[in-house]
């Protein structure tokens, strides 16, 4: 339990958002999920079930589908969907006071600047490794991991920002949540990128988790040959990424055998999906530097095929 209970709201409570954010109520914080009508009734009704590795418990904390309810928030976690950052972000920001503090965990490596852009003040990006998934309304699933990268993308870090970073790192690593402070959250940023446009896609074509769509035929080629095309845009933005980059993203199958992609749980639900800000990001990127991107544009047109599909009885 924290000795430095805070208020925190989540925006867009989806699997990532209540896994934090519960995790931070367990350990005795002010949270409020705030999300879709279906999560927030169940919630309200019987508290979030936190189906976790270790535990499954109702956790008690307040949710709403009003983003005021972030009014007087000291942390806000910021996990919208990618499409949906410029709204959400407006919706949020009358709430919001000098001393709030907004972390993104979301996808994509652009969504910093346009939260800034709305909120006025330092947002700080984090890298989320977590395998989960909404089982049903007011349930999460906890399938493995579930630890932050963040930093600064300014260097030097100014004074108070590095004091946010500290703030937010004690608080979760109380709560049982590892985090690390990165003097290259950009690349760390990226490196994310770089796993999702390896394995969401091809997650969401086939409708496999991780560990079963590795093994098959040809598709650790695939994926090599997008790592490759993601390397030489990042290296033309002047992005670091680590050298072994490739054996990273093979070891996620092994890490997360069971999970399946945003992008298929999002396609499996009939939803709009976050392509065009994973291998979409990389085939806008390489088209405006000359660069080819063959395998990533081939997985984004799948993706968007599939997506623009009529649904049964629609």
């Amino acid at each position: 339990m924290t000795d430095e209970p805070i208020q925190v709201a989540v925006l867009g409570a989806g699997a990532v958002g209540c896994f934090f954010g519960g995790m931070l109520a367990r350990a005795g914080h002010e949270v409020t999920l705030i999300g879709r009508p279906l999560h927030v009734d169940a919630i309200r009704n019987n508290g979030l079930r936190f189906e976790g590795l270790a535990f499954d418990e109702h956790v008690r904390l307040a949710a709403s589908t009003d983003p005021a309810a972030a009014r007087g928030a000291r942390l806000l976690l910021f996990c919208v969907k990618s499409t949906d950052t410029g709204t959400a972000a407006a919706q949020v920001a009358p709430w919001l006071d000098a001393a709030s503090i907004v972390l993104s965990l979301q996808n994509g490596v652009d969504n910093i600047e346009r939260i800034q852009a709305v909120v006025s003040r330092p947002v700080i990006p984090a890298v989320v490794y977590v395998a989960t998934e909404m089982a049903g309304p007011g349930h999460l699933r906890h399938h493995g991991r579930g630890d932050l990268v963040i930093g600064a993308p300014d260097n030097p870090v100014p004074a108070p920002v590095m004091e946010s970073l500290q703030n937010v790192q004690r608080w979760f690593s109380q709560a049982g949540v590892p985090v690390e402070i990165s003097a290259n959250v950009v690349g760390e940023l990226w490196t994310k990128l770089v796993v999702n446009c390896a394995y969401n896609a091809i997650s969401a074509i086939t409708q496999l988790p991780y560990g079963a769509a590795i093994g098959g035929s040809g598709v650790r080629e695939v994926m090599r040959d997008v790592v490759s095309e993601a390397l030489a845009v990042a290296a033309a933005r002047g992005v670091r990424l680590p050298e072994d980059l490739l054996a990273r993203v093979y070891r996620i199958a092994e890490a997360m055998p069971k999970q399946y992609s945003s992008t298929a749980q999002d396609l499996a639900r009939g939803r709009a999906t976050e392509i065009d800000h994973l291998n979409g990001y990389l085939v806008s990127q390489g088209d405006a530097l000359g660069l080819a991107v063959p395998s990533n544009r081939a997985l984004l047109a799948l993706v968007k095929l599939i997506e623009s599909k009529p649904r049964p009885g629609s």
